[in-house]
């Protein structure tokens, strides 16, 4: 499977553009993290970029991602990816065993709540976004109340990396593809 396959997919299921570009915030943090851990940037990548791709169709807990599994298998998808996707929510009961599984999870719920800060600064842009300022909006519990820290937490943790050195990164891996996410200010 290439980029152009899974993108195909995506679009197939995802008209929501916010959606769209957290998948696409995820797959960057994952590429980043890929070549950090000389790994498979192809498929690390991938499983970012797919790994929402049915909460369009399936937008609860009973059936979102276990759901989307025949899908992706029709389509094609390899093993280790639907995997991946599954074992991103908790609630599926599939361990995150491998390093790219848990960089998924890591990655996941972050980039909501970096994108949420990003939004909220007078430049609405990543490209003066300090790790900082994400902190100061992390203690606000009712900011951005969507993005889960109890498994942003968890997510670095599982991932083995300190959460504000997880948070820099993922910042950087979004810098890189700005403007396809709306925060190029």
């Amino acid at each position: 499977m290439n980029r152009e396959e899974a993108l195909a997919i995506v679009n197939e299921y995802i008209k929501n553009e916010n959606l769209l570009r957290h998948m696409l915030a995820v797959e960057a943090a994952m590429r980043f993290y890929a070549q950090i851990f000389e790994e498979d940037e192809e498929l690390w990548g991938l499983t970012g970029l797919l790994h929402d791709f049915d909460w369009e169709i399936h937008p609860t807990l009973d059936e979102h991602p276990q759901a989307g599994e025949p899908l992706l298998r029709e389509r094609g998808v390899p093993d280790e990816i639907i995997r991946a996707v599954l074992s991103h929510a908790d609630h599926t009961g599939i361990p995150r065993d491998s390093v790219m599984e848990k960089a998924l999870f890591a990655c996941d719920e972050i980039t909501g709540l970096i994108t949420a800060v990003a939004l909220v600064r007078p430049s609405r842009s990543l490209a003066d976004l300090e790790v900082k300022s994400v902190k100061k909006k992390w203690k606000d519990k009712a900011f951005a109340a969507g993005a889960n820290r109890d498994e942003i937490e968890q997510g670095a943790r599982e991932f083995g990396i300190e959460l504000w050195e997880h948070v820099g990164n993922v910042i950087i891996a979004m810098r890189r593809i700005a403007p396809d996410l709306g925060l190029a200010g």
